[in-house]
């Protein structure tokens, strides 16, 4: 199996490392999240009850760059931040995935 610059192995499983580029980009993706979740009125509690979350705290991690929004969320992130979906994932593979937007879409941001 061929490992990204960020994985290594250890023992038997691909271990992902977040690489200081990783995590940079992490909390550029959370700013804009912020922005976006400013703009459209919520605190981080609303757009958790929004999302079906029981905690806010999930938010305040993707916000910071600790964590990233799920994939199988994105749609329900969108719609709750009143973004069209495909362009909501779109944008977040910019920092998330930026060789798999570059390959998809040509030149990122």
């Amino acid at each position: 199996m061929k490992l990204g610059k960020d994985q290594e192995v250890s023992g038997n499983a691909a271990v992902s490392k977040a690489a200081p580029e990783t995590r940079a980009l992490r909390k550029e993706a959370g700013n804009w999240l912020k922005a976006r979740r400013t703009e459209a009125g919520l605190s981080q509690v609303d757009l958790a009850a929004r999302l079906g979350l029981k905690y806010y705290t999930f938010i305040s991690q993707v916000e910071n760059g600790f964590s990233r929004v799920p994939t199988e969320t994105m749609e329900a992130w969108a719609l709750a931040l009143k973004l069209e979906p495909p362009e909501f994932a779109r944008h977040l593979l910019v920092y998330y995935e930026p060789e798999l937007h570059r390959l998809l879409f040509g030149a990122s941001k």
